[in-house]
């Protein structure tokens, strides 16, 4: 495995390389490619499949081995005593016994050294004739570390004796230097070292030349005797080895350390490193690939050194350096800043130190300093992962840059004054410039000061006189500096900040080394580094009596963390996101399903309960009383079945391979727009293809629609738009049929309507540009060849702006709702919130969350604003791929350890799938019981239930 894991890294490493030979750049360093998260994982999975099977392939070896020692020993060991006793002939024709007896026992150094309990102390191990344990030094001592695990982890040797045999026929341990409570020494026999292999070869067949003789003794002199030997058996003793390294010594920066679990604060801190490649051990100082090696090793590395700190955080570990954001026990502060300097890949190479927060947060602050997790604060960090990546941030770029030259690092009060003088001068160009870019190019010696954070950083806080880069993604930054930058005069001096600093380093590294420019500064340690200074500075000048320093930067610190945000001053630069006033603080929508991250202001935060907007409020308040025990209230039935009834396959002439095939031959084709959408789904969705309707669902929902009293229908999980265009067919039809004086086609108020709500973003592009070929071309052949030309070389998905998109086809209106969370929208409209209100809908399709059926069948039937009286429910993958037949025999609550024969028992498939087997067959259990309702359920591809509101 070690061999493998060696190899893996390797590859890394060489792929590197050879991408490299590939490139047309001049150096090595320039030209190195970036090594994927992708190629990362599959090493990480390679190596993790390779130590699954050696320990698979060893446990078996052990079972297979320990089921022949017990068929031995159940046979009486082919060799007992009582052979022994009626053989009359010579000593060879005596049986051998398959197995050897090995009576071992640990010195009392040893079993202090190591904790062993009092069952170590002795032990007996078996070793098979002929086996690897007992002709080799190092399958012997597997065999010993078998039964005495913890020896793996010391260095001992190894003595041998015969045993001696007492009257009764049991085997005596002789005593042995240290054990001095052991007081029969008269018993003592001669013991030999083991040291190589023929010394273990030498002892076993010692042993089996004394259980000849011995037994051959007994049965001529004494054949009555009941001391007969069952098998050759040998006595070891295990010594602490003498010879053995001593224990490293404790680290300097642990001795007399604190205990970390008695601190009363956590401090935040972060800190980033770019070592060079001459810190690799070979020294490949041109790789471009950084100073760390191998980033599994290093991290393993920094996971084990750290653990005594009790440290917090998330760790990023790559070839090119080190970036962390981390909590620690603030007793122990020193302790783990001294451990950081003496590790070579960090130490000097930690740009501007460690960057702590000012104020250390107490235990109790601490541990709802964090974001918002199911209604209940968390703390920014529970545990410490590190976790290896292809760049420690990732840049976007095709190639390795001089991480070393990244222009100048300006410490934070240097950064202070330059940026008053900056802004000053600013003031004064204010009346002679349009934009501040204008502003710029009249006097080339003011300097650009670049935000080079994301655009929700900067949305909350930023320096003064600052110039965001409004980029969505650190990648994009590159573009944007390019087009500001591209009449700019390469002299001009040009100031740079980030959060903590790491992210200034590579745009540092790019504005000189790609974009020529000769005067770039950046702030050391970011906002961080640059609050921690001026709060330091401002305390000396109280004590002083000196004027305090006014912060340069104003509002919000978007940090890394739990705490999504860290206020620096009360300036409220952003818009809260429900009420539109000025606000500055930064969370996630408490709706777990929604996430959203938003600035909302502190009365709003309350009144609507952390959340985004009513819907996921009252979704954040109905979870909170949502039924554990199903629909209405009823107790779930785990002993409800299905049955199944075997039906022969019709003879006809044309042959079909399944049920669905030959249902497919005899039914009405759809549209060819059917077939091209699912072809532009395996264009553009690969990985969700297989979840489209099949035709013959597709025509069961068309039909559905179109024999609704006004073709109104509710789809929850618009997906790719195959079953929203479905639906806008049948509506369509149903229009038809209605007529009147119909002119419009129909809305959220009146008329034919589909309203589909889906909340991923890629869905919802290609779902639109599907019903928007649909609106336009119908569903003839010219929609077809329209929609077939989406998959044409240069194509790409046209982004959909704004949050409600809507179509018409024929008299049939359709509206895709952009949605956080559906149930949250379902929800709203069944509590009649005025802006989701609908007139209500004849049909209601559930294909969103599995996990939650429950929840979107109760919203739907606790009042009629959602679904009329009389209208009907489809809920889709009622059957979940057939694993709801594993859960049905059995109590819900107790399937987690189903054990089945046949191949589709969920004891082997993954939690997810038995979660949701069991979630899905509790749903069906509860539904078929609510006298709400009726229902029937369609065992059609992963099942359809029509559930009818009575």
């Amino acid at each position: 495995t070690k061999d493998l894991q060696l190899s893996l890294r390797t590859t890394v490493r060489l792929l590197l390389s050879s991408d490299t030979n590939n490139g047309s750049s001049s150096t090595s360093t320039s030209s190195s490619k970036i090594t994927t998260n992708e190629s990362l994982v599959q090493n990480r999975l390679a190596v993790a499949a390779a130590n699954r099977d050696t320990r698979k392939a060893n446990l078996e070896q052990d079972r297979q081995r320990n089921l022949r020692i017990k068929e031995i020993l159940q046979q009486g060991g082919s060799g007992s005593a009582r052979n022994f006793s009626t053989n009359t002939t010579t000593t060879t024709s005596y049986p051998i016994p398959p197995m050897y007896a090995i009576r071992v026992s640990v010195d009392k150094t040893l079993r202090k050294e190591l904790k062993m309990n009092g069952r170590e102390k002795r032990g007996r191990v078996f070793i098979e004739m002929n086996s690897d344990g007992s002709q080799t030094f190092r399958g012997l001592k597997m065999a010993v570390h078998g039964f005495f695990r913890c020896l793996r982890k010391s260095t001992y040797t190894l003595s041998a004796s015969l045993p001696i045999i007492l009257e009764d026929g049991s085997i005596y341990s002789p005593p042995t230097s240290d054990d001095e409570d052991e007081e029969d020494n008269e018993r003592a026999t001669e013991f030999w070292s083991i040291e190589k292999d023929d010394d273990v070869i030498n002892t076993f067949q010692r042993s089996m030349d004394f259980y000849t003789s011995h037994n051959a003794n007994l049965t001529i002199n004494a054949p009555n005797a009941t001391n007969y030997l069952a098998r050759p058996s040998i006595l070891l003793h295990v010594h602490k080895d003498p010879n053995a390294p001593p224990p490293e010594p404790t680290p300097t920066y642990l001795v007399g350390m604190p205990d970390p679990a008695e601190t009363e604060s956590m401090t935040m801190l972060s800190f980033y490193a770019f070592p060079p490649p001459s810190l690799q051990v070979d020294g490949d100082c041109d790789s471009g690939e950084g100073g760390i090696e191998d980033p599994e090793v290093f991290g393993s590395f920094l996971r084990k050194t750290w653990k005594p700190f009790g440290a917090l955080g998330r760790v990023y570990v790559a070839m090119e350096g080190v970036n962390a954001q981390m909590s620690v026990p603030t007793n122990v502060l020193n302790n783990f800043m001294a451990c950081c300097m003496e590790i070579p890949q960090l130490g000097v190479h930690m740009e501007n130190g460690v960057n702590i927060d000012p104020l250390p947060l107490t235990m109790e602050e601490f541990k709802v300093a964090g974001d918002m997790d199911g209604g209940k604060p968390k703390p920014p960090f529970k545990s410490l992962n590190i976790r290896v990546r292809g760049q420690i941030v990732a840049d976007g770029l095709d190639k390795v840059l001089d991480w070393q030259r990244a222009g100048y690092d300006m410490p934070p009060m240097e950064w202070h004054n330059t940026l008053k003088q900056v802004v000053a001068q600013q003031k004064k160009q204010q009346p002679q410039q349009n934009t501040d870019t204008e502003g710029m190019e009249l006097n080339s010696s003011t300097p650009l000061i670049f935000d080079c954070r994301n655009d929700y950083e900067t949305a909350v806080g930023q320096f003064e006189g600052a110039q965001p880069l409004n980029t969505t993604n650190f990648r994009d930054t590159w573009d944007v500096l390019k087009d500001q930058l591209k009449d700019t005069p390469n002299d001009t001096p040009i100031m740079t900040y980030c959060t903590g600093g790491i992210r200034c380093v590579k745009v540092g590294a790019y504005l000189t080394q790609e974009l020529g420019f000769t005067n770039v500064s950046r702030l050391a340690g970011g906002i961080i580094a640059y609050d921690r200074t001026l709060n330091d500075d401002n305390s000396a000048t109280t004590v002083s009596g000196a004027p305090k320093e006014e912060h340069m930067f104003k509002g919000t610190n978007y940090v890394f963390d739990g705490r999504v945000g860290r206020q620096i001053t009360d300036d409220a630069l952003a818009n809260c996101v429900t009420c539109g006033e000025k606000a500055n603080l930064l969370s996630n929508c408490n709706n777990g399903n929604c996430h959203k991250r938003m600035v909302q202001c502190e009365a709003c935060r309350g009144t609507f309960l952390g959340t985004c907007s009513e819907s996921c409020k009252a979704r954040v308040i109905n979870s909170g009383m949502a039924p554990v025990r199903g629909v209405g209230g009823l107790i779930v039935d785990p002993y409800l079945g299905n049955e199944n009834s075997d039906m022969e396959p019709p003879l006809h002439v044309v042959k079909y391979n399944n049920v669905n095939e030959y249902s497919v031959g005899h039914s009405t084709p759809p549209s060819q727009l059917y077939e091209e959408i699912k072809r532009n789904t395996a264009e553009y969705m690969k990985t969700g293809a297989h979840m489209l309707s099949d035709v013959t669902q597709g025509r069961i929902l068309a039909n559905l629609a179109a024999m609704a009293r006004f073709g109104r229908v509710l789809e929850i999980g618009t997906f790719v738009g195959y079953s929203t265009a479905c639906f806008l067919e049948g509506a369509a039809s149903a229009a038809e049929e209605i007529g009147g004086d119909i002119q419009e086609p129909g809305n959220r108020e009146r008329g034919a309507f589909v309203m589909s709500l889906e909340r991923d973003s890629r869905a919802i592009d290609l779902a639109a540009s599907h019903l928007s070929i649909m609106s336009r071309y119908g569903l003839g052949e010219q929609a077809a060849e329209e929609a077939a030309k989406m998959r044409q070389e240069g194509n790409d998905l046209s982004a959909v702006e704004g949050d409600s998109i809507y179509f018409t086809y024929k008299k049939a209106g359709c509206e895709i709702l952009r949605v956080t969370d559906a149930l949250a929208t379902v929800e709203a409209m069944a509590n009649g919130i005025e802006h989701t209100t609908t007139s209500p809908f004849d049909i209601i399709f559930i294909d969103g969350d599995k996990t939650r059926f429950l929840d979107y069948v109760e919203a739907c039937l606790c009042s009629n604003r959602v679904l009329k009286k009389g209208g009907y429910m489809v809920v889709d993958n009622v059957l979940w791929k057939g694993h709801v037949l594993d859960v049905s025999g059995v109590d819900v609550s107790q399937t987690a350890g189903i054990v089945g024969e046949e191949e589709g028992q969920l004891s082997k498939k993954s939690r997810r799938a038995r979660k949701l087997a069991n979630t899905i067959h509790r749903f069906n259990s509860a539904i078929v019981q609510d006298t709400r309702v009726e229902v029937v359920m369609l065992p059609m591809r992963d099942g359809l239930s029509i559930i009818k509101k009575k």
